[in-house]
This record gives structure tokens, sequence and C-alpha cells, in this order.
């Protein structure tokens, strides 16, 4: 009777020790990862079931900016309110240390303001708005409260900050200070939403 065709006995034995060798060396090449798995697939287990923790806070990136001595317009701003002013049709700005925009000229003498910036915008139709960020002393809110109540500005404070607003006719002017920083801002004829609180929440997080 003849043989069926089919593998060879003589090829199959040798194909089969050696790829029962490959996979023992693969088994003992892998042995010092197993701990590390081990120790992997615990922790991912621990993370599904375990309380999130909140993260850390974080210091604003403008008071990042002013320890490195690197700010600048466009750390002083937050994304959306840049995108905002900057969508603005023939929008100018100019950056320098200018003094504080305030027609009290008598608060940025007693305040002696150390300017970190000043930033000029103007838009195509002449609108305008000016906003300076300051180092100043650690009591210059108290000054600049009483400075600033005696000029008829609406002011608020707490035992942290000190923020101050008045509107005349089409201008809008506040100052708010806060850990030796004052933010003094002054609008004119151009008020984007919530410009002031917005700036002062992204200085000082």
């Amino acid at each position: 009777m003849a043989r069926t065709g089919g593998r060879n006995s003589w090829i199959a034995w040798p194909a089969g020790l050696l790829c029962a060798a490959v996979v023992a060396v693969l088994a003992w090449l892998a042995q010092p990862m197993l701990p590390v798995s081990v120790a992997w697939m615990g922790d991912m287990l621990r993370a599904t079931t375990s309380q999130p923790v909140a993260a850390p806070a974080t210091e604003a990136p403008a008071s990042r900016a002013i320890a490195s001595g690197e700010l600048d317009c466009r750390a002083l701003y937050p994304d959306d309110l840049w995108a905002e002013i900057t969508w603005t049709p023939e929008v100018l700005l100019s950056q320098d240390a200018a003094p504080p925009p305030t027609v009290i000229t008598a608060l940025t003498d007693a305040l002696a303001p150390s300017v970190r910036i000043s930033c000029h915008w103007q838009a195509g139709d002449g609108r305008t708005i000016e906003s300076t960020l300051s180092r100043v002393a650690g009591d210059a809110g108290a000054i600049a409260e009483s400075s600033l109540r005696g000029q008829g500005f609406d002011c608020a404070s707490d035992s942290d900050a000190v923020v101050c607003t008045r509107t005349a006719a089409d201008v809008l002017e506040e100052h708010t200070l806060r850990g030796g920083l004052w933010l003094s801002s002054v609008e004119r004829g151009w008020h984007p939403e919530f410009y002031g609180t917005r700036l002062a929440a992204h200085v000082w997080g």
C-alpha cells in the first residue's frame, strides 16, 4: 500500500524543538519585567477604584511671567479675551512701561509703582483700552482705596484685595490691588464684557 504524503518526521521534530527553545529563551528574558508588569496592573486597578484627587493649584500665567522677567501683553491676557480683542477690525497694540492709566495723578505719585507692562489697544474707529500691571508696596491697597473713594470711585475690599471702579460718560476706569500688584485699566468707548474681571482672574488665578 502506498504511503500518504504528509510531514516529514525528520524535519518536524527538530523544528518543534527549535520553537520550544525559542519560547523558553523569551520567557527567561521576560522574567525581569514580571514584577514591573504586576505592579503596573495593580496601579491600574487601584486607579479605577480610588477617589479622584484634585490637581494642585498652579501659579497664574501672568505671575509666572513676572517672576521670570518675561512679561509681555500676550502673557497678561487670557486666551479668550486676547482673541476677542485681536479680532477687532484694524486693532493696533503697543506695549511699553508707561505709568498706570488714571486721571488721578496723585494716586500714581502716592503708590510709586514699578511698572511691569503697559498695554495700549486702539481700534480702527478710535476706541481705546489701556491696562497696566505694576508692583507696589504691600499697604498700597488701603492708600488707593482712600484716595479713589474720595474721587467718586465705588470700591470693594476684603483682607486680600481692593477693587475700585468709576464710569464717567463712556469712560470706565478700574483698579485692582492685591498681593503687591496693581492692575489699572481705562476703557474709552470700548467695553469687552467683564474686561477687568477677566484680566484680574488671569493675573491672580
